[in-house]
């Protein structure tokens, strides 16, 4: 299986029409089996849509907009004739005028979802309010797939730590665990939040893959990070991380503009297994 993850920054990328574009067409090259998604956003005031005509699976009671970013994601590759079932959760009201939220995409029909409040706030007007959204499919149905965007190991007020314990605490009724997305917590870092992660008894897929690159997944400045020197190599901050230990044929950065044009403030990741 192939899985993919990248934190778009959606609507809040310039030139994102062209972005949206450059991103399902690398999907329709790539094709991969799950793709999680963060800040994944769509406008408040646009005009609500009927998803069922786009192989949505509702994980909530939410409503999806003509400009959402992985609703037209969809709409794009089903134009190349490549079909993604999916699922969308908003989180948080961003940038004063967008719906927020996280969002996982798959090639096989979604058969269930699960949402997990992991922050101790749930306030939709709150910028702190973190959930993470999972999937089971048809083709494997002993795995759960959770697209993940955590907040900061030094937030005093909604730490890594407490939402990490948040997560470990729901998913342990589940077989196979995968979280996808933006960790927040930069793997160079010692004695925070990736050694917190690998004592908790999940894998670092990059780790164990049998080829890959740098891993570097964001190399500039971007929100939440400004105080990281100028001119830095970068952090590893994006990851695909599983409940038991798999091992990659490779593990790649991607959108990092040499594996595709840049599209977000991050470049993603993607890896295959055997399954």
């Amino acid at each position: 299986m192939k899985l993919m993850t990248i934190n778009t920054h959606s609507h809040a990328e310039e030139n994102y029409s062209e972005k949206l574009k450059i991103f399902t067409a690398a999907i329709a090259e790539e094709l991969p089996d799950i793709i999680a998604m963060q800040e994944v956003s769509q406008t408040v005031s646009s005009a609500a849509v009927n998803s069922t005509e786009s192989r949505y699976f509702p994980c909530a009671d939410v409503t999806v907009r003509s400009d959402n970013h992985v609703y037209n994601a969809v709409l794009q590759l089903a134009e190349k004739g490549i079909s993604y079932y999916y699922t969308w959760l908003p989180i948080k009201l961003g940038y004063g005028s967008f719906d927020e939220g996280i969002a996982l995409m798959s090639r096989s029909p979604v058969i269930e979802t699960d949402i997990i409040t992991v922050s101790g706030t749930d306030e939709y007007y709150n910028w702190k309010t973190r959930k993470i959204l999972g999937i089971r499919t048809e083709n494997a149905p002993d795995d759960f797939f959770y697209t993940v965007h955590y907040g900061w190991w030094n937030d005093d007020e909604e730490p890594f730590s407490a939402q990490w314990r948040n997560t470990l605490a729901h998913i342990a009724k589940n077989k196979r665990v995968w979280l996808m997305g933006d960790i927040n917590n930069p793997a160079e870092i010692k004695d925070q939040g990736y050694d917190l992660i690998n004592r908790s008894g999940f894998y670092d897929s990059y780790i164990y893959a049998d080829k890959k690159d740098n891993g570097i997944t964001a190399a500039k400045n971007i929100d939440g990070w400004k105080e990281r020197a100028e001119g830095s190599e970068g952090m590893r901050i994006d990851m695909i991380l599983c409940s038991e230990l798999i091992k990659p044929k490779y593990s790649t950065v991607i959108f990092d503009g040499k594996k595709y044009p840049v599209i977000s403030d991050h470049f993603g990741v993607m890896i295959e297994y055997e399954k």
